[in-house]
């Protein structure tokens, strides 16, 4: 039927059969959903030829005046019309019959055609203009939630975590389930009510088919529709992304939102690097932060191995704590898209994050919600944690789910630099319970910009040198300070407990030989602090 049906929008006969004004009676046939798509008149003995399927056919009979029909005229008169297709068929009761045919209820009872009684008062004329009305009415409604439900999408597309977003909305529009589906079947992230485990590998199944070539795929599960559609793109060894959908209907309407859907997460998702490009652009950024090319290599694998040699010239051996990128649980994974351009004039901002809340679903998806939102696609993702390098000066701005410390713009010879600066505001960030804290680069001005870089480093290094030996203690010095003495707030920068902060900030008093209690003593302190090893 749905091959040979013409492509209008379907009204149910109920709609019709519900107009007051009509007085329609169905007295025979199922009285299930049955969609009509036109209405037809037509008083010919056969009506194969003139009916193109989905029709409601009107007759009065005038082809069969006897009034108890002649043999199995009925019976053949009814097979042939659901032969030709049709949906419904309609019987006027005057001006030849003053009832319906006994024969043509029985014959309609048994093909399993729906019989509507017309009464003598309405006209055909009239059943078709409210067949157009409601025809006419329906595909407004249906416009009307098409463009409600792109909209929809369209302004979860824009919002963060946009693939979760997008998700929510099919399902809501849709009233059933969404869910993308990895390569290799796993749910990256879904969204709606959650149907049974028979239903999901249902779903996963018809994803499954994609791989082999078709775009899409849609099949049953019981009373729930379930379709399937691949994502463009080619993922490494024939595999991509997939959503699925699981709902209790499917219909035109339904197949045109999924496909906005569809075009949606393709753009979200595309920029997805693969494994071996993404550990390359994280070592990439570990390099850049000073990273020894000896730890780098492993992500390089052996072709890597041989570049992290040639790299290794141009490593500084004096990196900072942490930028040597030690494996925190999961393999590093960075952004896709291409490279950005150099940054202009050399400058480049240090980013350092820390995830906020639940783990989510999908590393690869929110590695490239980052980059979007950051503007870079040298990001280094490991666990909860992030680093990422941002061409330029621009403003970085906070990204939903995580805390950010950023750096300064430093030169790409001092990146070491701004990887210290960034880890600090990121510690600063945490403590204040604040979603971005930037490193203040005010060195060059105020009171310190009247002594000497040289001097301020010599008088650093002679002030702080009983603390040369314990960077720990260095380094809880400057967090306590910079919160103005909060044994929580520093506890919580530095995630260690409140007590070994205070065992600390107490050690360090004892070596430096000094009352951490006068501000005058502070103020020295945290001048010295600025230049300490720097």
């Amino acid at each position: 039927m749905a091959d040979i049906v013409p492509p209008t929008v379907p009204v149910p006969l109920a709609i019709l059969l519900d107009q007051p004004g009509l007085g329609l009676r169905q007295v025979a046939g199922p009285r299930g959903d049955t969609s009509v798509y036109a209405v037809h008149t037509s008083e010919m003995e056969d009506p194969v030829p003139y009916l193109l399927g989905g029709e409601l056919l009107l007759s009065a009979g005038v082809h069969c005046p006897s009034t108890e029909g002649t043999g199995t005229y009925w019976d053949h008169y009814v097979s042939r019309t659901v032969e030709a297709g049709a949906a419904a068929l309609g019987f006027g009761v005057a001006p030849v019959h003053d009832t319906v045919p006994r024969a043509l209820v029985e014959a309609c009872d048994t093909y399993g055609l729906p019989l509507v009684e017309v009464p003598r008062e309405t006209p055909f004329t009239a059943v078709a203009r409210a067949m157009w009305q409601a025809m006419a009415e329906r595909r407004h409604h249906e416009l009307r939630r098409m463009t409600e439900a792109q909209q929809a999408l369209a302004g979860a597309a824009a919002r963060a975590h946009p693939v979760p977003a997008v998700l929510r909305q099919l399902a809501q529009h849709l009233g059933g389930w969404a869910v993308l589906l990895g390569p290799e079947g796993t749910e990256l992230s879904a969204a709606g009510t959650r149907p049974e485990r028979e239903v999901r590998t249902a779903v996963a199944s018809l994803a499954a088919r994609l791989r082999r070539g078709p775009s899409s795929a849609a099949g049953t599960a019981g009373e729930l529709h379930l379709s399937a559609y691949g994502l463009p793109g080619p993922e490494p060894s024939g595999g991509r992304l997939a959503l699925g959908v699981c709902a209790a209907r499917r219909d035109a309407v339904d197949g045109a939102i999924a496909g906005v859907a569809v075009v949606l997460l393709s753009l979200l998702t595309g920029p997805r690097a693969g494994g071996a490009e993404a550990d390359r652009t994280a070592a990439l950024v570990r390099l850049m932060l000073g990273a020894e090319p000896a730890v780098v290599a492993p992500l390089l694998g052996d072709s890597g191995r041989g570049a992290a040699r040639e790299t290794g010239p141009s490593a500084r051996p004096d990196a900072p704590a942490g930028a040597a990128g030690e494996s925190g649980g999961e393999r590093s994974r960075a952004a896709g898209g291409p490279a950005p351009d150099p940054a202009p004039g050399g400058r480049w901002t240090v980013v350092h994050g820390r995830r906020r809340g639940r783990a989510r679903s999908g590393e690869p998806l929110w590695a490239a919600e980052l980059a979007a939102g950051l503007g870079t696609s040298l990001i280094d993702l490991d666990g909860d944690t992030l680093r990422a390098l941002v061409p330029g000066s621009g403003p970085v701005e906070t990204q939903a789910g995580w805390t950010l410390g950023v750096s300064p713009p430093v030169p790409a010879d001092e990146l070491a630099r701004g990887d210290a600066e960034a880890a600090r505001a990121l510690r600063r960030a945490m403590a204040e319970r604040a979603p971005l804290v930037r490193h203040r680069a005010d060195s060059g001005t105020g009171v310190v910009s009247l002594v000497a870089p040289e001097e301020a480093r010599a008088l650093a290094r002679a002030r702080l040198a009983p603390l040369d030996a314990s960077p720990a203690l260095a380094e809880t010095l400057r967090v306590w300070l910079s919160l103005h003495g909060s044994w929580d707030r520093t506890a919580v920068a530095l995630e260690i407990h409140r007590n070994t902060v205070r065992q600390r900030i107490a050690r360090a008093a004892e070596l430096l030989g000094t009352d951490l209690g006068d501000p005058d003593v502070r103020m020295d302190l945290w001048f010295a602090l600025k230049w300490f090893r720097s």
